[in-house]
């Protein structure tokens, strides 16, 4: 009978796995499109700021007290430009819409879609039928360019490559009634960082006035980065810094339910989604309004600069810096203050951020990030090798006194009060702390947390391979090995650890390894690896120390 029971157990085992393996399959994950969209005609200047304006009788650096009309009630409604203008560099593939000058599509060579499209980029902007996601830019106020509707730029060709050049420069020009406006985007080689700026040649005989605004604007749509539905998810939303805070969110439903504005020395404004975010980066030497508003179906959050005037006959220059790319720590930090805490680990980013540096040094020594994650989870034992000692000596001790216990269970089974006194008092004699065995787990969660945001948010580790059938340490094992070998070291881990003495809880702690094992299925295989390796540690740890307190005995 038993022989039979454990056959038909094997088999629902191995039944409920190939289940398993068969949904993941059809509903696991989400596959990008194989190749980018068209994009669709451009959009409009009908989501730009209202801002208040100087009047032609005040000196630019004043504003009045009244907003002038927004753009959105006088804007008039542009043609389709037609073609559009590629740029590609080593690390960028970018098309700019004439009409504007707008960014409406960014690729990342650099970036494969997913394990199995790597030969197709990573789509970080785009403007189609699958989703709008664009960088706008543009002047306004008494003389801008886009007061009016979005102007029509013209360039020397559609087609510009960097090559072996560092720096390449793409000039649009627009004719207005004073003179001559230039937009020149400015890229450089293995950056993901362009500078925008607006050139104002004042050809006439009276001063120019403008204001520069730069803002992204993008759908409701999912996030094409996002990992499973399953557990934490990363942020999908705006954020900026600010004097009071050095890294706030700005929620879509925030937006929805009411406009943004704030006023702040330099900072930035940036859209932020898993693994990528986009960015403007205006001068840090001066003030700007930060807005951010919900359009027709668009969020959009952006920035704009204090008016500016260009006198008669002269040449001036404004603008703004755009990153377009993935959350690279080191380089966004160089970029502008705070712009790193993009790279967002939660309330313990201070427990994160060690672990992250630890795990790129060890990835530095040894060029693979799973076995990395092993030498971090070494270390990281070592920290806490005496309080975990002290838990597995408790628990040695437990289970040194268990036929002791066992006498009590038959002398007072039927008097649970005075079971509960007899068994304190048999802690208290033998020096035991019955809640010591929860030690080593209270100590490992706040850790464990940690490193699961690491391994989310951490770019560096995405599509990162460790071994054999791991080709990405950042999403689940495709064959849920690694899970189903932690609940079996979890397994072997209670059978080191005394009974509990209430029967109802000891069914309970049998089933530990099985919950495990389907929470960990569709935890990102790194994380897995570190809870395996971990597991296999203390194991050996427990084993030890038990054995010398029942040799001692």
């Amino acid at each position: 009978m038993d022989i039979r029971r454990t056959v038909i157990l094997i088999g629902l085992a191995i039944s409920s796995y190939f289940l398993i393996l068969a949904w993941n399959e059809d509903y696991g994950s989400e596959k990008q499109i194989d190749k980018p969209i068209a994009n669709e005609t451009q959009s409009t200047n009908a989501e730009a700021p209202a801002i208040p304006v100087a009047n032609d009788s005040e000196v630019a650096a004043e504003l009045p007290q009244i907003e002038v009309s927004s753009v959105e009630d006088t804007a008039v409604v542009g043609e389709p430009s037609g073609t559009l203008i590629r740029v590609v560099t080593d690390v960028l593939d970018v098309n700019i819409d004439p009409r504007g000058g707008e960014v409406t599509q960014v690729l990342l060579p650099a970036y494969p879609a997913s394990s199995e499209q790597q030969d197709v980029p990573f789509v970080l902007m785009e403007r189609n039928q699958r989703r709008v996601y664009v960088a706008q830019s543009g002047l306004l106020g008494r003389d801008g360019t886009d007061s009016n509707g979005a102007p029509l730029f013209t360039s020397a060709q559609t087609e510009y490559e960097l090559g072996d050049q560092d720096e390449l420069k793409v000039v649009l020009t627009t004719q207005v009634e004073k003179g001559r406006i230039e937009k020149i985007y400015t890229f450089r080689r293995s950056d993901y960082l362009m500078d925008v700026t607006y050139r104002i040649h004042n050809e006439s005989d009276s001063s120019w006035q403008g204001v520069f605004y730069a803002q992204l604007k993008r759908d409701g749509s999912s996030d094409p980065s996002a990992g499973p539905d399953m557990g934490m998810q990363s942020y999908l939303g705006a954020a900026l810094t600010t004097s009071e805070n050095r890294y706030e969110k700005v929620t879509f439903s925030d937006l929805e339910d009411q406009d943004f504005k704030s006023q702040q020395q330099g900072g930035w404004a940036a859209i932020l989604q898993h693994y990528f975010l986009s960015a403007w980066v205006p001068s840090q030497d001066a003030a700007h309004t930060y807005n951010g508003r919900y359009v027709k179906g668009h969020y959009i959050f952006g920035l704009y600069s204090k008016p500016f005037q260009v006198a008669a006959g002269a040449t001036d220059e404004t603008g703004a810096s755009l990153y377009v790319g993935p959350k690279i720590q080191g380089k966004l930090a160089e970029i502008a203050p705070n712009l790193e805490l993009t790279v967002d680990y939660g309330w313990l980013w201070w427990i994160a951020q060690p672990l992250f540096f630890g795990l790129e040094f060890f990835h530095s020594l040894v060029g693979n990030w799973g076995v990395a994650i092993i030498l971090l989870t070494v270390c990281i034992k070592i920290l806490f090798f005496y309080p975990s000692a002290m838990s597995y000596r408790s628990m040695a001790n437990m289970r040194k006194v268990g036929p002791k216990m066992q006498e009590l269970k038959d002398k007072h089974g039927d008097n649970r009060e005075k079971l509960g006194q007899e068994m304190m008092k048999l802690y208290r004699d033998e020096k035991i702390n019955p809640l010591g065995g929860c030690l080593p787990i209270l100590i490992q969660m706040p850790v464990f947390i940690a490193l699961y945001w690491v391994l989310m948010e951490s770019v560096e580790i995405r599509q990162a391979p460790f071994a054999l059938w791991i080709e990405d340490m950042s999403v689940m094992d495709p064959y849920f090995i690694l899970p189903l070998i932690m609940g079996a070291s979890m397994f072997v881990q209670m059978k080191l650890n005394p009974a509990p003495p209430d029967p109802m809880q000891a069914r309970v702690m049998q089933f530990m390894p099985i919950i495990f094992t389907i929470f960990f299925l569709w935890f990102p295989a790194g994380l897995v690896l570190y809870w395996v390796v971990n597991n296999l540690l203390s194991i050996a740890q427990q084993y030890v120390i038990t054995k010398q307190i029942e040799n001692a005995s």
